[in-house]
Protein backbone atom coordinates (compact mmCIF):
# COMPACT_ATOMS: atom_id res chain seq x y z
CA UNK A 1 0.00 0.00 0.00
CA UNK A 2 1.44 3.37 -1.49
CA UNK A 3 1.11 6.66 0.81
CA UNK A 4 -1.31 9.40 -0.28
CA UNK A 5 1.20 12.29 0.03
CA UNK A 6 -1.46 13.44 2.62
CA UNK A 7 0.05 15.24 5.56
CA UNK A 8 -1.03 17.48 8.46
CA UNK A 9 -0.08 21.29 7.45
CA UNK A 10 2.31 21.83 10.13
CA UNK A 11 5.98 23.69 10.11
CA UNK A 12 8.42 21.05 9.38
CA UNK A 13 10.39 19.43 12.20
CA UNK A 14 12.46 21.54 14.11
CA UNK A 15 14.18 18.45 16.44
CA UNK A 16 14.25 14.68 16.52
CA UNK A 17 15.67 12.01 18.08
CA UNK A 18 16.21 8.33 16.96
CA UNK A 19 14.67 5.02 18.14
CA UNK A 20 14.27 1.63 17.13
CA UNK A 21 10.43 1.77 18.22
CA UNK A 22 8.16 4.51 18.91
CA UNK A 23 5.04 3.98 20.46
CA UNK A 24 2.75 6.38 20.62
CA UNK A 25 0.10 5.92 23.25
CA UNK A 26 0.23 5.31 26.68
CA UNK A 27 -2.95 3.29 27.53
CA UNK A 28 -2.74 -0.85 28.69
CA UNK A 29 -1.87 -1.63 24.98
CA UNK A 30 1.42 1.18 24.31
CA UNK A 31 2.93 0.46 27.37
CA UNK A 32 2.74 -3.30 27.30
CA UNK A 33 4.14 -3.06 23.99
CA UNK A 34 6.66 -0.46 25.54
CA UNK A 35 8.03 -2.86 27.85
CA UNK A 36 8.23 -5.73 26.22
CA UNK A 37 10.39 -3.88 22.94
CA UNK A 38 12.56 -2.08 26.11
CA UNK A 39 13.10 -5.86 27.65
CA UNK A 40 13.78 -6.94 23.97
CA UNK A 41 16.65 -5.13 24.39
CA UNK A 42 14.99 -2.23 21.41
CA UNK A 43 15.59 1.34 22.25
CA UNK A 44 11.61 2.23 22.60
CA UNK A 45 10.40 5.71 23.01
CA UNK A 46 6.49 6.51 24.09
CA UNK A 47 5.10 9.47 23.35
CA UNK A 48 1.85 9.84 24.84
CA UNK A 49 -0.98 12.58 23.89
CA UNK A 50 -1.19 13.92 27.63
CA UNK A 51 0.30 12.87 30.86
CA UNK A 52 1.49 8.89 30.79
CA UNK A 53 -1.60 8.25 32.95
CA UNK A 54 -4.52 10.19 31.04
CA UNK A 55 -5.63 8.31 28.42
CA UNK A 56 -8.79 5.99 28.38
CA UNK A 57 -7.41 2.86 30.38
CA UNK A 58 -7.57 4.68 33.88
CA UNK A 59 -10.93 5.77 33.29
CA UNK A 60 -12.08 1.75 32.65
CA UNK A 61 -14.63 0.74 35.53
CA UNK A 62 -15.11 -3.12 34.81
CA UNK A 63 -12.14 -4.87 34.79
CA UNK A 64 -10.48 -7.30 31.89
CA UNK A 65 -11.88 -10.51 31.16
CA UNK A 66 -9.86 -13.76 31.39
CA UNK A 67 -10.75 -17.51 31.50
CA UNK A 68 -9.42 -17.98 35.19
CA UNK A 69 -11.96 -19.07 37.19
CA UNK A 70 -12.67 -22.65 38.54
CA UNK A 71 -14.73 -24.33 35.59
CA UNK A 72 -14.04 -21.62 33.34
CA UNK A 73 -12.39 -22.09 30.12
CA UNK A 74 -10.77 -20.25 26.82
CA UNK A 75 -13.40 -22.21 24.37
CA UNK A 76 -16.48 -20.81 26.93
CA UNK A 77 -15.16 -17.21 26.43
CA UNK A 78 -14.55 -17.63 22.67
CA UNK A 79 -18.41 -18.50 22.28
CA UNK A 80 -19.13 -15.54 24.17
CA UNK A 81 -17.31 -13.26 22.25
CA UNK A 82 -18.37 -15.05 19.03
CA UNK A 83 -21.64 -14.41 19.52
CA UNK A 84 -21.68 -10.59 20.91
CA UNK A 85 -19.32 -10.16 17.63
CA UNK A 86 -22.63 -10.99 16.01
CA UNK A 87 -21.17 -13.07 13.01
CA UNK A 88 -18.23 -10.93 12.04
CA UNK A 89 -15.36 -11.63 14.80
CA UNK A 90 -12.12 -13.21 13.02
CA UNK A 91 -12.16 -16.55 15.09
CA UNK A 92 -8.62 -17.02 15.36
CA UNK A 93 -7.98 -13.47 16.41
CA UNK A 94 -10.93 -14.33 19.17
CA UNK A 95 -8.66 -18.22 20.22
CA UNK A 96 -5.44 -16.01 20.17
CA UNK A 97 -7.20 -13.59 22.33
CA UNK A 98 -8.92 -15.85 24.93
CA UNK A 99 -6.01 -19.16 24.69
CA UNK A 100 -3.39 -16.27 25.49
CA UNK A 101 -4.96 -14.11 27.74
CA UNK A 102 -4.68 -15.95 31.04
CA UNK A 103 -1.16 -15.68 30.90
CA UNK A 104 -0.92 -12.01 29.58
CA UNK A 105 -3.15 -11.17 32.88
CA UNK A 106 -0.79 -13.06 34.84
CA UNK A 107 1.93 -10.83 33.82
CA UNK A 108 0.42 -7.87 34.49
CA UNK A 109 0.01 -9.16 37.58
CA UNK A 110 3.95 -9.76 37.68
CA UNK A 111 4.03 -6.08 36.16
CA UNK A 112 2.90 -4.93 40.28
CA UNK A 113 -0.98 -4.62 38.85
CA UNK A 114 -3.00 -5.52 42.12
CA UNK A 115 -6.41 -6.77 41.73
CA UNK A 116 -9.63 -7.39 44.26
CA UNK A 117 -9.55 -10.97 45.48
CA UNK A 118 -11.92 -13.11 47.52
CA UNK A 119 -12.37 -14.17 50.68
CA UNK A 120 -10.93 -17.07 49.47
CA UNK A 121 -7.29 -15.68 48.77
CA UNK A 122 -8.09 -15.67 44.77
CA UNK A 123 -9.14 -13.22 42.21
CA UNK A 124 -12.55 -11.87 43.17
CA UNK A 125 -14.28 -12.29 39.52
CA UNK A 126 -18.06 -10.77 38.72
CA UNK A 127 -20.18 -11.19 35.41
CA UNK A 128 -21.04 -8.11 32.83
CA UNK A 129 -22.92 -8.16 29.93
CA UNK A 130 -22.68 -11.24 27.33
CA UNK A 131 -20.39 -13.46 29.58
CA UNK A 132 -22.07 -16.51 30.86
CA UNK A 133 -19.42 -16.51 33.94
CA UNK A 134 -18.07 -14.50 36.11
CA UNK A 135 -14.64 -14.09 34.32
CA UNK A 136 -13.80 -10.26 34.98
CA UNK A 137 -11.02 -9.55 37.16
CA UNK A 138 -11.35 -5.85 39.13
CA UNK A 139 -8.92 -4.09 41.25
CA UNK A 140 -9.95 -0.79 43.82
CA UNK A 141 -13.18 -2.39 43.42
CA UNK A 142 -14.29 -0.10 40.43
CA UNK A 143 -10.93 1.53 39.39
CA UNK A 144 -9.23 -1.21 37.31
CA UNK A 145 -8.57 1.08 34.69
CA UNK A 146 -6.69 3.34 37.36
CA UNK A 147 -5.03 0.50 38.88
CA UNK A 148 -3.47 -0.81 35.88
CA UNK A 149 -2.65 2.29 34.38
CA UNK A 150 -0.49 2.83 37.56
CA UNK A 151 1.15 -0.66 37.59
CA UNK A 152 2.23 0.51 34.00
CA UNK A 153 3.58 3.56 34.24
CA UNK A 154 5.35 2.89 37.60
CA UNK A 155 7.17 -0.06 35.52
CA UNK A 156 7.92 2.50 32.61
CA UNK A 157 9.73 4.67 34.96
CA UNK A 158 11.66 2.11 36.99
CA UNK A 159 12.97 0.83 33.42
CA UNK A 160 13.67 4.10 32.40
CA UNK A 161 11.92 4.52 29.04
CA UNK A 162 12.62 7.27 27.10
CA UNK A 163 9.19 9.06 27.03
CA UNK A 164 7.94 12.42 25.62
CA UNK A 165 4.50 13.38 27.72
CA UNK A 166 2.55 16.10 26.01
CA UNK A 167 2.77 15.73 22.69
CA UNK A 168 0.08 15.14 19.51
CA UNK A 169 1.74 13.10 16.92
CA UNK A 170 0.87 14.39 13.20
CA UNK A 171 1.66 12.33 10.22
CA UNK A 172 4.39 8.74 9.12
CA UNK A 173 7.20 9.01 8.24
CA UNK A 174 8.35 7.00 5.70
CA UNK A 175 11.44 6.23 3.43
CA UNK A 176 12.33 5.99 -0.17
CA UNK A 177 10.95 2.54 -0.39
CA UNK A 178 7.88 3.28 1.54
CA UNK A 179 9.10 2.08 5.12
CA UNK A 180 7.96 3.26 8.03
CA UNK A 181 10.82 5.68 9.19
CA UNK A 182 8.64 7.30 12.53
CA UNK A 183 6.57 10.41 13.00
CA UNK A 184 6.27 13.98 13.17
CA UNK A 185 4.88 15.26 16.38
CA UNK A 186 3.89 18.43 18.35
CA UNK A 187 4.74 18.58 21.94
CA UNK A 188 2.68 21.19 24.25
CA UNK A 189 4.55 23.09 26.46
CA UNK A 190 8.09 23.91 27.29
CA UNK A 191 10.34 21.37 28.08
CA UNK A 192 13.50 18.82 26.60
CA UNK A 193 11.50 19.09 23.58
CA UNK A 194 9.20 22.05 22.32
CA UNK A 195 7.27 22.52 19.01
CA UNK A 196 6.66 20.37 16.00
CA UNK A 197 9.81 17.57 16.03
CA UNK A 198 10.55 13.80 14.85
CA UNK A 199 10.66 10.18 16.22
CA UNK A 200 12.98 8.49 13.66
CA UNK A 201 12.66 5.01 13.75
CA UNK A 202 11.67 1.71 11.70
CA UNK A 203 8.86 0.83 13.31
CA UNK A 204 5.89 2.80 14.45
CA UNK A 205 3.14 1.42 16.89
CA UNK A 206 -0.21 3.23 16.81
CA UNK A 207 -1.67 2.53 20.58
CA UNK A 208 -3.73 6.33 20.33
CA UNK A 209 -6.77 4.90 21.86
CA UNK A 210 -10.09 5.64 20.17
CA UNK A 211 -12.38 8.48 18.41
CA UNK A 212 -15.51 8.59 20.94
CA UNK A 213 -14.73 12.92 21.02
CA UNK A 214 -16.64 12.29 17.38
CA UNK A 215 -19.99 12.31 19.05
CA UNK A 216 -21.55 14.81 21.30
CA UNK A 217 -21.44 12.70 24.23
CA UNK A 218 -19.05 10.06 25.17
CA UNK A 219 -16.92 8.15 28.22
CA UNK A 220 -13.66 8.65 26.67
CA UNK A 221 -11.53 11.71 27.21
CA UNK A 222 -10.80 14.61 25.69
CA UNK A 223 -7.69 13.57 23.72
CA UNK A 224 -9.66 10.39 22.00
CA UNK A 225 -9.87 12.39 19.04
CA UNK A 226 -9.18 9.62 16.38
CA UNK A 227 -5.69 10.27 15.82
CA UNK A 228 -4.11 7.47 14.96
CA UNK A 229 -6.59 6.11 12.61
CA UNK A 230 -6.70 9.26 10.58
CA UNK A 231 -2.76 9.16 10.73
CA UNK A 232 -3.08 6.00 9.61
CA UNK A 233 -5.45 6.74 6.63
CA UNK A 234 -3.46 9.44 5.58
CA UNK A 235 -0.45 7.22 5.29
CA UNK A 236 -2.25 4.76 3.40
CA UNK A 237 -2.83 2.41 5.45
CA UNK A 238 -6.83 0.47 5.38
CA UNK A 239 -9.52 0.53 8.09
CA UNK A 240 -12.22 -1.20 8.71
CA UNK A 241 -15.46 -2.07 10.37
CA UNK A 242 -15.57 1.61 11.64
CA UNK A 243 -19.09 1.50 11.74
CA UNK A 244 -19.50 -0.02 14.27
CA UNK A 245 -19.48 1.86 17.37
CA UNK A 246 -20.40 0.68 20.63
CA UNK A 247 -22.59 2.90 22.45
CA UNK A 248 -22.46 1.94 26.29
CA UNK A 249 -25.95 1.54 27.19
CA UNK A 250 -25.36 3.26 31.09
CA UNK A 251 -23.95 6.45 31.05
CA UNK A 252 -25.18 8.88 34.11
CA UNK A 253 -27.65 11.45 32.41
CA UNK A 254 -26.46 14.84 32.82
CA UNK A 255 -29.05 16.60 30.26
CA UNK A 256 -29.68 16.87 27.09
CA UNK A 257 -27.46 19.50 26.25
CA UNK A 258 -24.49 17.87 27.99
CA UNK A 259 -21.56 17.54 26.19
CA UNK A 260 -18.17 15.81 26.03
CA UNK A 261 -16.64 13.30 28.52
CA UNK A 262 -19.66 11.95 30.60
CA UNK A 263 -19.44 10.00 33.68
CA UNK A 264 -19.40 5.93 33.06
CA UNK A 265 -21.72 3.39 35.17
CA UNK A 266 -20.21 0.29 34.49
CA UNK A 267 -21.83 -2.97 33.48
CA UNK A 268 -20.29 -4.02 36.56
CA UNK A 269 -23.23 -2.57 38.61
CA UNK A 270 -25.84 -4.74 36.47
CA UNK A 271 -23.63 -7.45 37.05
CA UNK A 272 -24.29 -7.65 40.74
CA UNK A 273 -27.48 -7.23 40.01
CA UNK A 274 -28.75 -3.87 39.72
CA UNK A 275 -32.27 -3.56 37.57
CA UNK A 276 -32.85 -1.31 34.81
CA UNK A 277 -36.53 0.20 34.59
CA UNK A 278 -38.50 2.62 33.21
CA UNK A 279 -40.13 5.87 35.28
CA UNK A 280 -43.12 3.53 36.70
CA UNK A 281 -40.36 1.20 38.12
CA UNK A 282 -41.07 -1.30 35.17
CA UNK A 283 -37.91 -3.68 34.39
CA UNK A 284 -38.14 -3.67 30.73
CA UNK A 285 -35.32 -6.05 29.69
CA UNK A 286 -37.12 -9.04 30.72
CA UNK A 287 -38.39 -10.97 28.09
CA UNK A 288 -35.85 -8.86 25.30
CA UNK A 289 -33.30 -11.70 25.78
CA UNK A 290 -32.50 -14.62 28.08
CA UNK A 291 -29.34 -12.51 30.04
CA UNK A 292 -31.85 -9.52 30.89
CA UNK A 293 -30.13 -6.69 32.13
CA UNK A 294 -26.81 -8.74 31.22
CA UNK A 295 -27.60 -9.12 27.59
CA UNK A 296 -24.63 -7.75 25.39
CA UNK A 297 -24.29 -4.36 25.42
CA UNK A 298 -26.05 -3.15 21.46
CA UNK A 299 -29.25 -5.46 22.77
CA UNK A 300 -29.47 -3.33 26.11
CA UNK A 301 -28.44 -0.11 24.20
CA UNK A 302 -31.23 -0.37 21.51
CA UNK A 303 -33.52 -1.73 24.44
CA UNK A 304 -33.29 1.31 26.25
CA UNK A 305 -33.31 3.75 23.15
CA UNK A 306 -36.75 1.68 22.23
CA UNK A 307 -38.25 2.54 25.52
CA UNK A 308 -37.39 5.94 25.68
CA UNK A 309 -39.05 6.58 22.19
CA UNK A 310 -41.78 4.58 23.10
CA UNK A 311 -42.47 7.12 26.15
CA UNK A 312 -41.10 10.20 24.78
CA UNK A 313 -38.18 9.89 27.30
CA UNK A 314 -34.73 11.07 27.71
CA UNK A 315 -33.37 8.91 29.68
CA UNK A 316 -33.85 5.76 31.49
CA UNK A 317 -33.07 4.38 35.01
CA UNK A 318 -30.36 2.32 36.74
CA UNK A 319 -31.82 1.29 40.03
CA UNK A 320 -29.65 -0.33 42.82
CA UNK A 321 -31.07 0.90 45.78
CA UNK A 322 -31.08 -2.78 47.25
CA UNK A 323 -27.46 -2.80 47.60
CA UNK A 324 -27.38 -0.54 50.82
CA UNK A 325 -24.87 1.83 51.66
CA UNK A 326 -22.18 -0.69 52.51
CA UNK A 327 -21.77 -2.71 48.87
CA UNK A 328 -21.98 0.62 46.91
CA UNK A 329 -19.22 2.68 48.81
CA UNK A 330 -16.85 -0.84 48.94
CA UNK A 331 -17.57 -2.51 45.52
CA UNK A 332 -18.66 1.07 43.64
CA UNK A 333 -16.76 3.84 45.04
CA UNK A 334 -16.27 5.60 41.89
CA UNK A 335 -19.20 5.92 40.38
CA UNK A 336 -20.92 6.57 43.98
CA UNK A 337 -18.66 9.13 44.19
CA UNK A 338 -19.39 10.56 40.39
CA UNK A 339 -23.13 10.13 40.55
CA UNK A 340 -23.31 12.02 44.37
CA UNK A 341 -21.25 15.21 42.75
CA UNK A 342 -23.69 15.39 40.21
CA UNK A 343 -26.59 15.67 43.21
CA UNK A 344 -27.45 11.65 42.44
CA UNK A 345 -27.53 9.27 45.89
CA UNK A 346 -27.91 5.57 44.16
CA UNK A 347 -27.99 4.01 47.60
CA UNK A 348 -31.33 5.91 47.76
CA UNK A 349 -32.53 6.75 44.21
CA UNK A 350 -32.43 5.40 40.84
CA UNK A 351 -29.47 6.60 38.73
CA UNK A 352 -30.65 8.14 35.37
CA UNK A 353 -28.94 6.71 32.64
CA UNK A 354 -29.12 6.96 28.74
CA UNK A 355 -26.60 5.06 25.91
CA UNK A 356 -23.20 7.31 24.85
CA UNK A 357 -20.66 6.90 22.60
CA UNK A 358 -18.09 4.20 24.36
CA UNK A 359 -15.83 2.23 22.50
CA UNK A 360 -14.82 2.07 18.25
CA UNK A 361 -14.86 -1.69 17.65
CA UNK A 362 -13.24 -1.12 14.01
CA UNK A 363 -9.94 0.66 13.37
CA UNK A 364 -7.01 0.01 11.48
CA UNK A 365 -6.79 -3.15 10.02
CA UNK A 366 -4.22 -5.45 11.21
CA UNK A 367 -3.15 -9.22 11.07
CA UNK A 368 -2.57 -11.52 14.21
CA UNK A 369 0.64 -9.36 14.99
CA UNK A 370 -0.70 -6.33 14.85
CA UNK A 371 0.93 -5.65 11.38
CA UNK A 372 -1.08 -2.77 9.42
CA UNK A 373 -0.98 -2.61 5.65
CA UNK A 374 1.88 -0.08 5.66
CA UNK A 375 4.98 -2.03 6.73
CA UNK A 376 6.74 -1.16 9.67
CA UNK A 377 3.57 0.53 10.81
CA UNK A 378 1.92 -1.66 13.58
CA UNK A 379 -1.25 -1.13 15.87
CA UNK A 380 -3.09 -2.46 18.95
CA UNK A 381 -5.45 -1.35 21.24
CA UNK A 382 -9.00 0.74 20.59
CA UNK A 383 -7.15 2.23 17.79
CA UNK A 384 -6.73 -0.75 15.88
CA UNK A 385 -9.26 -3.58 14.06
CA UNK A 386 -7.74 -6.81 14.69
CA UNK A 387 -10.73 -9.12 14.15
CA UNK A 388 -11.82 -9.69 18.00
CA UNK A 389 -14.64 -7.84 17.89
CA UNK A 390 -16.34 -8.12 15.40
CA UNK A 391 -19.58 -6.19 14.87
CA UNK A 392 -19.71 -5.65 18.98
CA UNK A 393 -17.01 -5.83 21.19
CA UNK A 394 -17.79 -8.09 24.61
CA UNK A 395 -17.65 -6.43 28.05
CA UNK A 396 -13.95 -5.94 29.24
CA UNK A 397 -12.46 -7.86 26.43
CA UNK A 398 -10.86 -4.30 25.30
CA UNK A 399 -7.97 -4.36 28.00
CA UNK A 400 -7.00 -7.83 27.36
CA UNK A 401 -6.78 -7.26 23.57
CA UNK A 402 -4.55 -4.37 24.61
CA UNK A 403 -2.53 -6.72 26.52
CA UNK A 404 -2.29 -9.79 24.31
CA UNK A 405 -1.53 -8.26 21.21
CA UNK A 406 0.53 -5.49 22.35
CA UNK A 407 2.92 -8.42 23.46
CA UNK A 408 2.75 -10.23 20.04
CA UNK A 409 3.65 -6.66 18.34
CA UNK A 410 6.68 -6.41 20.27
CA UNK A 411 7.87 -10.06 19.62
CA UNK A 412 7.27 -9.62 16.00
CA UNK A 413 9.61 -6.31 16.06
CA UNK A 414 12.03 -8.70 17.81
CA UNK A 415 12.16 -10.79 15.77
CA UNK A 416 12.96 -8.44 12.90
CA UNK A 417 9.58 -7.48 11.54
CA UNK A 418 7.49 -8.53 8.28
CA UNK A 419 9.35 -6.56 5.50
CA UNK A 420 12.92 -8.21 7.00
CA UNK A 421 14.32 -4.69 7.72
CA UNK A 422 16.50 -4.79 10.51
CA UNK A 423 15.12 -3.08 13.02
CA UNK A 424 18.41 -1.83 14.41
CA UNK A 425 18.75 0.13 11.42
CA UNK A 426 16.76 3.52 11.57
CA UNK A 427 16.19 4.89 8.00
CA UNK A 428 16.47 8.04 6.17
CA UNK A 429 12.72 9.79 5.80
CA UNK A 430 11.71 11.29 2.86
CA UNK A 431 11.64 14.84 3.34
CA UNK A 432 8.72 16.41 4.88
CA UNK A 433 6.92 18.73 2.04
CA UNK A 434 6.92 22.75 2.14
CA UNK A 435 3.68 22.45 0.92
CA UNK A 436 1.15 19.48 2.20
CA UNK A 437 -2.23 21.08 0.89
CA UNK A 438 -4.20 19.46 3.08
CA UNK A 439 -6.51 22.56 4.80
CA UNK A 440 -6.72 22.20 8.91
CA UNK A 441 -10.24 23.24 10.07
CA UNK A 442 -10.87 25.41 12.61
CA UNK A 443 -11.38 24.88 16.16
CA UNK A 444 -15.42 25.65 16.21
CA UNK A 445 -15.69 22.56 13.80
CA UNK A 446 -15.18 20.32 16.48
CA UNK A 447 -18.77 20.75 18.19
CA UNK A 448 -20.28 20.74 14.38
CA UNK A 449 -18.88 17.76 13.77
CA UNK A 450 -19.93 16.35 16.68
CA UNK A 451 -23.48 17.39 16.46
CA UNK A 452 -23.82 16.43 12.92
CA UNK A 453 -22.69 12.62 13.52
CA UNK A 454 -24.97 12.80 17.04
CA UNK A 455 -27.90 14.00 14.82
CA UNK A 456 -26.94 11.23 11.62
CA UNK A 457 -24.74 8.64 13.01
CA UNK A 458 -25.62 7.50 16.30
CA UNK A 459 -27.19 5.07 18.25
CA UNK A 460 -29.89 5.40 15.62
CA UNK A 461 -28.74 5.54 11.22
CA UNK A 462 -30.86 5.42 8.63
CA UNK A 463 -29.99 6.63 4.80
CA UNK A 464 -31.67 9.63 5.15
CA UNK A 465 -30.15 10.89 8.29
CA UNK A 466 -26.73 9.23 7.29
CA UNK A 467 -27.18 11.19 3.53
CA UNK A 468 -27.93 14.70 5.56
CA UNK A 469 -24.54 13.61 7.81
CA UNK A 470 -22.23 13.19 5.03
CA UNK A 471 -23.40 15.72 2.78
CA UNK A 472 -22.70 18.28 5.89
CA UNK A 473 -19.13 16.75 6.22
CA UNK A 474 -18.22 17.26 2.96
CA UNK A 475 -19.66 20.70 2.89
CA UNK A 476 -16.87 21.21 6.13
CA UNK A 477 -14.62 19.51 4.15
CA UNK A 478 -15.06 21.50 0.56
CA UNK A 479 -14.94 24.62 2.61
CA UNK A 480 -11.66 24.09 4.27
CA UNK A 481 -10.15 23.28 0.63
CA UNK A 482 -11.21 26.20 -1.47
CA UNK A 483 -10.46 28.60 1.15
CA UNK A 484 -6.78 27.11 1.14
CA UNK A 485 -6.97 26.37 -2.73
CA UNK A 486 -8.63 29.98 -3.76
CA UNK A 487 -7.64 32.12 -1.42
CA UNK A 488 -4.03 30.46 -0.05
CA UNK A 489 -5.69 30.62 3.90
CA UNK A 490 -6.22 27.86 6.05
CA UNK A 491 -6.48 27.82 10.18
CA UNK A 492 -3.16 28.25 12.12
CA UNK A 493 -1.57 25.33 13.03
CA UNK A 494 -2.22 23.89 16.30
CA UNK A 495 -4.00 21.24 18.32
CA UNK A 496 -7.29 22.62 18.25
CA UNK A 497 -6.60 22.75 14.22
CA UNK A 498 -5.24 19.46 14.17
CA UNK A 499 -7.49 17.67 16.25
CA UNK A 500 -10.59 18.91 14.47
CA UNK A 501 -9.12 17.95 10.71
CA UNK A 502 -8.12 14.85 12.68
CA UNK A 503 -12.36 13.97 13.32
CA UNK A 504 -13.33 15.20 10.45
CA UNK A 505 -11.33 12.56 8.54
CA UNK A 506 -12.47 9.67 10.73
CA UNK A 507 -16.03 11.05 11.01
CA UNK A 508 -16.33 10.70 6.83
CA UNK A 509 -14.78 6.87 6.67
CA UNK A 510 -17.87 5.87 9.64
CA UNK A 511 -20.20 7.76 8.01
CA UNK A 512 -19.70 6.54 4.22
CA UNK A 513 -18.98 2.66 5.94
CA UNK A 514 -22.17 2.98 7.66
CA UNK A 515 -23.98 4.17 5.04
CA UNK A 516 -23.10 1.53 2.96
CA UNK A 517 -23.73 -1.55 5.30
CA UNK A 518 -27.57 -1.67 4.68
CA UNK A 519 -28.60 -3.99 7.44
CA UNK A 520 -28.64 -4.01 11.24
CA UNK A 521 -26.15 -5.96 13.16
CA UNK A 522 -24.25 -5.37 16.73
CA UNK A 523 -23.75 -2.18 17.29
CA UNK A 524 -24.90 -0.44 13.87
CA UNK A 525 -28.12 -0.11 13.92
CA UNK A 526 -30.04 1.32 10.72
CA UNK A 527 -33.81 1.92 11.07
CA UNK A 528 -34.38 1.49 7.66
CA UNK A 529 -33.05 -2.01 7.76
CA UNK A 530 -33.89 -3.67 10.66
CA UNK A 531 -32.88 -6.78 10.33
CA UNK A 532 -29.62 -8.88 9.93
CA UNK A 533 -28.26 -10.30 6.55
CA UNK A 534 -25.82 -12.49 6.62
CA UNK A 535 -26.31 -13.86 2.93
CA UNK A 536 -25.34 -10.28 1.93
CA UNK A 537 -23.52 -8.50 4.85
CA UNK A 538 -21.67 -11.27 6.69
CA UNK A 539 -18.55 -9.33 5.34
CA UNK A 540 -15.98 -6.71 6.41
CA UNK A 541 -16.09 -2.89 5.14
CA UNK A 542 -12.93 -1.68 4.45
CA UNK A 543 -11.84 1.88 3.58
CA UNK A 544 -8.74 3.87 2.81
CA UNK A 545 -7.91 7.29 1.83
CA UNK A 546 -6.98 8.37 -1.81
CA UNK A 547 -4.38 10.83 -2.70
CA UNK A 548 -7.08 13.37 -3.75
CA UNK A 549 -9.39 13.03 -0.47
CA UNK A 550 -12.13 11.08 -1.76
CA UNK A 551 -12.71 7.53 -0.12
CA UNK A 552 -12.27 4.35 -1.43
CA UNK A 553 -14.74 1.91 0.34
CA UNK A 554 -14.95 -1.92 -0.23
CA UNK A 555 -16.41 -5.01 0.70
CA UNK A 556 -14.55 -7.79 1.43
CA UNK A 557 -15.79 -11.24 -0.19
CA UNK A 558 -15.85 -13.39 2.75
CA UNK A 559 -16.44 -12.67 6.26
CA UNK A 560 -12.70 -13.75 6.87
CA UNK A 561 -10.42 -10.44 7.06
CA UNK A 562 -7.74 -10.48 3.80
CA UNK A 563 -4.41 -10.79 4.31
CA UNK A 564 -2.46 -7.20 5.22
CA UNK A 565 0.30 -7.89 2.20
CA UNK A 566 1.59 -4.71 1.48
CA UNK A 567 0.66 -3.12 -1.70
CA UNK A 568 -2.50 -5.86 -1.74
CA UNK A 569 -5.30 -4.43 -3.89
CA UNK A 570 -8.84 -4.78 -2.78
CA UNK A 571 -10.65 -7.70 -4.21
CA UNK A 572 -13.70 -5.54 -5.25
CA UNK A 573 -13.49 -2.45 -7.51
CA UNK A 574 -13.86 0.80 -4.86
CA UNK A 575 -16.44 2.81 -4.91
CA UNK A 576 -15.34 6.61 -4.74
CA UNK A 577 -16.72 8.99 -2.15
Amino acid sequence: MTSTGIRLHAPAPGWAVAADVVVVGSGVAGLTAALRCEAAGLRTVVVTKARLDDGSTRWAQGGVAAALGEGDTPEQHLDDTLVAGAGLCDREAVRTLVTEGPGAVRRLIETGAHFDESTEGGLALTREGGHHRRRIAHAGGDATGAEISRALVEAVRARGLRTVENALVLDLLTDADGHTAGVTLHVMGEGQHDGVGAVHAPAVVLATGGMGQVFSATTNPSVSTGDGVALALRAGAEVSDLEFVQFHPTVLFLGPDAEGQQPLVSEAVRGEGAHLVDADGVRFMLGQHELAELAPRDIVAKAITRRMQEQGAQHMYLDARHFGADMWEHRFPTILAACRAHGIDPVTEPIPVAPAAHYASGGVRTDAHGRTTVPGLYACGEVACTGVHGANRLASNSLLEGLVYAERIAADIAAGGTAGTPHTRVPAPVPHPDHPEHPLLPPESRLTIQRIMTEGAGVLRSADSLTRAADRLQALHTEAREALHEHGKTSEPGVDTWEATNLLCVARVLVAAAARREETRGCHWREDHAERDDTAWRRHIVVRLNPDRTLAVHTTDTPEFPPTVHGAQPTHRPQEQ
